[in-house]
């Protein structure tokens, strides 16, 4: 896909995000509308991936670490053929669904990992990384954790063992938007930049504009240059971009719209309501 049709794939997530929160009656917009950009990114353009086969042994593996922003991730497996027929109505979080709060490799058809508890997505797709370097594989690790999550220790000994190992199949993004579920980043652990303490770790860092599409192709093209050490790409990123009473808005980080907001939101993104 050219930057054009990733834009309008990015938009097309959004709205189906916001959709499903609004119709399940509950989830997390602004954290899901916060990585579209990367998600659409790599699942559209980065990724060597095979819908019919899931399975499939040499494909790329991907971790969503905040498991709960994961209507992005439901919407990206749907448009991009995983669900056969296309998912209608998700029925996000309800009892029983296929499409939980947190996505589950036991019960979604894609999912490489599941996810929900905070700061294993590291860890664990190093592991992951470490096995296909076992295995013989080339194929690369993406994982996508939120800033808030790396006060989780676990985050770090994944780090450590990444750059002891030389995992440079494994390809780190921290959405870098600030926030938190109950308060801003600045306000718990204080200011600090999560690329300082990466590089401080080993590992190959960008920072990047993680709303720009061209810019999040460019930071994995350049970091599969790089021998020898993980890379993680830090991406400047809005909480709940694309829908204009979410952006920046904490309060949106789990909510659901009133009729009427569900109605400027799909105005916004571009749908027909």
């Amino acid at each position: 896909m050219d930057t054009v049709m990733l834009q309008k794939t990015a938009q097309t997530l959004r709205r189906e995000a916001v959709r499903m929160v609004y119709e399940g009656k509950d989830g997390h917009p602004g954290p899901a509308l916060s990585i579209a950009d990367i998600v659409t990114v790599l699942f559209f353009q980065e990724m060597r991936l095979d819908p019919a086969r899931p399975d499939w042994e040499d494909r790329d593996r991907f971790i969503i670490s905040k498991g709960h922003a994961c209507p992005i991730y439901y919407a990206a497996l749907n448009e991009r053929g995983y669900f056969q027929p296309k998912v209608e109505h998700f029925a996000l979080r309800q009892l029983g669904s296929t499409f939980q709060g947190h996505p589950s490799m036991h019960s979604t058809v894609g999912v490489d990992m599941t996810s929900g508890s905070l700061g294993n997505g590291i860890a664990i797709a190093s592991g992951m990384a470490l096995a296909g370097r076992a295995q013989g594989k080339d194929y690369y690790v993406y994982c996508i954790c939120g800033d808030g999550e790396l006060q989780e220790g676990v985050c770090w000994e994944g780090a450590n063992v990444a750059a002891g190992r030389q995992l440079d199949h494994l390809i780190t993004f921290v959405d870098r938007n600030g926030w938190q579920s109950y308060k801003s980043i600045d306000e718990t652990v204080g200011r600090n930049n999560p690329a300082d303490r990466f590089r401080a770790f080993g590992w190959d860092v960008y920072e990047i504009d993680g709303h720009d599409m061209e810019a999040i192709h460019a930071a994995v093209e350049a970091a599969k240059t790089v021998k020898g050490k993980p890379h993680c790409i830090v991406c400047d990123c809005v909480k709940g971009k694309g829908v204009s009473f979410m952006e920046g808005d904490n309060a949106w980080h789990k909510g659901v719209p009133t009729d009427e907001q569900y109605a400027t939101a799909m105005k916004e993104l571009g749908g027909d309501d």
